[in-house]
């Protein structure tokens, strides 16, 4: 897919508190530990678990309207090719500010679909998404409420989310160097060519109901190809095309605005006990289809009537683990302690450290 391939080009800023840092880094210390037990009577699993975005949206927004407000006149859409040639003209050494159309739709288009796998936001791209706004020096002022309001209701959705800024500006440059053959055993002349993308983005998510502008953010990053070979014809046969470059920039912008609003999925791995009866082991298996409801039924009724505290403390901690996937912390901390209570088991101990320091989590996340 794009996005995958963009992936790599990205040069992400990102920015902790230390007491967020501290605690994603015991988290995944004590993930490590209980990594530790997958040679045990125990089953290593990988599951996903939600993170809270930057800029939470209340749930009463379920479905967006997504347009474009910043496109007018200046924008146009140039063949590949086409664009291409004009840097070639200039000996791929250009410095310039690009409108281009194809960039700015990609851009919404790989964010109404980010938004949507995402799981939290539905999303609407009207054919007439290119709309006109009055602009300042910078963007696009704000849209007003009545427009808003008459959006929301003609397409049906609960807030409108507008672009009011996309800007891309790329500069170029080719150099020669020397650079050592071991082949041939001598120095040869290579050719190097360096594209850079700069791109400024503006978003606003606009409520009519309550008349607020409920994310205004901005964005300033900057992508960055580079190669070398030993000829002219060597180099551009790889070198990722300006339209191209362009169109990445769009996605990369798309990233970062549906990573502040939107749910993202972090993957970690758990342990769960799957040696010992058979009934314990048939339950570990139904997790390997999904099957989580089946596997809890039987974990629960092996807490309830087995005689053997091993076996009865090995199935509250499965349960706790799936209270923990399934996003309740209280329920698995309060099994994992039945667990611990029951038979020990040196993995639920570091288990219950791990729900410990989860738990205060959100707190810091908050700050």
């Amino acid at each position: 897919m794009v996005f995958e391939k963009v992936l790599g080009n990205l040069l992400n800023n990102i920015h902790f508190t230390m007491s967020i840092f501290k605690q994603t880094n015991y988290i995944l210390l004590v993930s490590l530990v209980l990594l530790s037990y997958a040679c045990s009577p125990t089953k290593r699993i990988m599951v996903e678990f939600p993170q809270k975005p930057k800029n939470e949206i209340s749930q009463d927004i379920q479905s967006l309207l997504l347009v474009n407000r910043t496109v007018d006149v200046k924008y146009n859409d140039l063949p590949a090719d086409s664009l291409q040639k004009l840097f070639y003209q200039k000996d791929f050494k250009l410095d310039t500010t690009i409108y281009d159309l194809t960039a700015v739709d990609t851009s919404l288009k790989a964010l109404g679909e980010l938004l949507f796998e995402s799981g939290r936001f539905d999303y609407v791209i009207p054919e007439d998404r290119f709309l006109n706004a009055e602009k300042n020096a910078f963007f696009s002022t704000s849209m007003s409420w009545q427009e808003a309001k008459e959006l929301c209701d003609l397409y049906q959705t609960d807030a409108v989310l507008s672009m009011d800024l996309f800007n891309t500006h790329v500069a170029t440059e080719l150099s020669e160097e020397s650079v050592f053959d071991p082949n041939e055993g001598f120095f040869r002349t290579a050719v190097g060519a360096k594209m850079v993308v700069v791109y400024d983005a503006l978003f606003r998510i606009y409520d009519p109901q309550q008349e607020k502008i409920l994310a205004r953010e901005v964005f300033q990053d900057t992508l960055l190809w580079e190669n070398y070979a030993l000829s002219i014809r060597n180099l551009f046969a790889d070198f990722t095309p300006v339209k191209q470059a362009l169109t990445e920039a769009g996605i990369a912008v798309a990233l970062d605005f549906s990573e502040t609003i939107s749910t993202r999925w972090q993957s970690e791995y758990r342990v769960i006990f799957d040696k010992g009866s058979t009934t314990l082991k048939e339950a570990a298996t139904l997790t390997d289809s999904g099957d989580w409801a089946t596997a809890i039924e039987a974990w629960q009724k092996i807490a309830a009537e087995s005689g053997s505290k091993s076996e009865k403390s090995k199935a509250l901690f499965n349960l706790a683990t799936a209270c923990e996937i399934q996003g309740d912390i209280d329920c698995a901390i309060q099994y994992a302690l039945e667990s611990y209570n029951t038979a020990y088991h040196p993995i639920t101990y570091q288990y219950l450290e791990l729900l410990k320091s989860k738990k205060k989590q959100p707190k810091n996340n908050s700050k």
